[in-house]
């Protein structure tokens, strides 16, 4: 029950373990904008990042199948370390855990940069890059796990959706820095640019003072915590629905990001501005849906919103495979970034209402690992691209999102009641 668990939430909002640690009740708005600014630096160097390293394969390789390898190394570490970081941020300080990892995040994206500078080969470059993801993976759950400790119970639906506000602003600015320094600068100086702004993201992470876990519970060991979250998961319909909802799109929606310089050079027929103009457009509709849901606060039957925008993504990439030029693309392209963004805010406004505190590292971590699910899409949409073609891989990506979300919506009803 959504309301039984905001109660929840409300009465751990104190922390016997620690008076001088500020409070969800007593935390001001200034911890939560340093924290969001700090997210938003690092947000987007990770987008200038991103497509730096997406182009850069594409243009070193030439090979659409090595372009999905380098994704699922970016990626596949989800499914390894995102289960062990949420029992991490829920047993030890969620703030120093982030502090350690991120300096390892800054360090070896230099690497990555002076690895490009060098001409290593391709799969040392991927080795570096499966490394430095596997932290990132590590960061995400305890990043959000930390976010609800920094405002008021009844604060954390609009505080989640300024979090999503913020990500997919970095959406907008990253990707269009990155196409602007592509075309004057080599590569390795956009991931030298990412490290140096690591700089301000430890800054803004050390400044706050979160609410630590709540570890009033009896104590207990790492697998028996797991067993309690997939427990709880397995007990709580709502939960349920939403995670099995959630690999879908992951799937066969989402991996268009990583797919978008074969998009743009053999469909649109665009250079590497006009590929990082379409990742901001993209960004630009993410932005739109989630600054909405942050002034509704995600109010609304929240089952057929999430359906309805699934298909709407789904339809959407659809009819970019046989847009003809920029602007049709870019239309295109930010209905898939309204519509994605709209389902994934919903989807953790709900999670976050519906969990308890002392789980919410746990089953955060765990709902994200429907990320780990986009290279395996990317690998399957990267051997479709080859063997037949981008627009066919294109085409597979829009039919399997809309066929596959209704086929389980009618398999399971009870996602049309949340």
């Amino acid at each position: 029950n959504p309301r039984h668990a905001r109660r929840s939430l409300a009465a751990n909002s104190t922390s016997p373990h620690n008076p001088r640690m500020p409070t969800t009740r007593t935390a001001g708005r200034r911890p939560f904008a340093v924290f969001l600014s700090g997210s938003l630096v690092s947000w987007v160097g990770d987008w200038m990042d991103l497509t730096a390293l997406n182009w850069a394969v594409l243009q070193l390789t030439d090979s659409p199948l090595d372009l999905g390898i380098i994704n699922a190394c970016r990626l596949a570490p989800i499914f390894l370390l995102s289960i062990p970081a949420g029992v991490l941020a829920d047993r030890y300080d969620r703030r120093k855990l982030l502090i350690v990892l991120q300096l390892g995040l800054m360090l070896l994206t230099f690497a990555v940069g002076a690895l490009f500078a060098a001409r290593s080969g391709f799969w040392i470059f991927a080795g570096i890059v499966t490394v430095r993801s596997a932290l990132a993976a590590m960061v995400l759950p305890i990043r959000n796990a930390v976010l609800p400790s920094l405002v008021e119970p009844r604060s954390q639906a609009r505080a989640i959706a300024l979090q999503t506000a913020a990500l997919n602003l970095s959406r907008i600015v990253g990707p269009a820095i990155a196409g602007f320094l592509l075309a004057w600068l080599a590569t390795e100086y956009v991931f030298w640019i990412n490290g140096a702004s690591f700089l301000l993201v430890l800054a803004t992470t050390w400044y706050v003072r979160p609410t630590p876990p709540d570890r009033s519970g009896p104590k207990t060991g790492v697998f028996a915590e797991l067993r309690e979250a997939f427990g709880y998961i397995r007990h709580n319909r709502l939960v349920r629905s939403l995670l099995v909802l959630a690999i879908v799109p992951m799937v066969f929606g989402f991996p268009y990001t990583a797919l978008m310089p074969l998009f743009a050079r053999d469909l649109f027929e665009l250079g590497p501005e006009g590929f990082g103009m379409l990742l901001s457009v993209s960004g630009g509709g993410s932005l739109t849906g989630a600054l909405w849901l942050s002034f509704t606060g995600g109010r609304g039957s929240s089952g057929p919103r999430l359906i309805g925008s699934i298909l709407v993504f789904g339809l959407a990439l659809l009819a970019s495979m046989f847009a003809t030029g920029f602007w049709m693309a870019a239309v295109m392209m930010f209905v898939v970034g309204w519509s994605s963004q709209s389902y994934r805010t919903l989807s953790r406004i709900t999670l976050l209402a519906e969990v308890p505190d002392r789980l919410r590292g746990r089953i955060l971590s765990i709902a994200l690992l429907d990320r780990g699910f986009i290279p395996l899409g990317a690998l399957i949409l990267g051997a479709i691209a080859e063997s037949l073609s981008t627009r066919a891989a294109g085409i597979v990506m829009g039919t399997a999102c809309i066929g596959l979300t209704l086929l389980v919506s009618a398999i399971d009803r009870r996602i049309w009641r949340i």
